[in-house]
């Protein structure tokens, strides 16, 4: 029972922090701009790692594909922690580093599910359309 409860406290961690982003990547806010243009990828790789993100998030809450949503947002979080040390810094336009710690904080709750997940790995090689 406390591993299912611990479960789907690191969905909702993951799940809200992803979506809580789409806003800001969607609407073109002044942050969400100004850290793809640094990265060369506006408006482009705004877009489309929102699109991911909301796509890892639906996967995530879905049982059948908590595993398969994970990997994308452990993947996507790698991404944008990659980003951060290498070309944003920690911190972005004074916000104290919060989106650094955002982006680490679903980056674990996402492998943790991948841990948690892992013998769907299996199943997932054996599916068919």
């Amino acid at each position: 029972m406390k591993k299912k409860l611990f479960i789907w406290i690191l969905k909702l961690v993951a799940v809200i922090i992803l979506l809580q982003t789409l806003y800001f990547k969607f609407s073109a806010a002044p942050e969400s701009v100004y850290i793809f243009s640094t990265l060369n990828a506006e408006p482009f790789g705004r877009i489309a790692s929102g699109i991911i993100e909301l796509i890892a998030s639906v996967l995530i809450l879905i049982p059948r594909t908590t595993f398969l949503g994970a990997v994308l947002g452990a993947l996507t979080m790698f991404g944008a922690i990659l980003s951060h040390l290498t070309l944003l810094g920690i911190e972005v336009q004074n916000d104290g580093g919060a989106l650094f710690v955002l982006a680490v904080l679903t980056f674990i709750a996402c492998m943790l599910l991948v841990y948690f997940y892992k013998n769907d790995f299996v199943k997932l090689r054996q599916f068919r359309i």
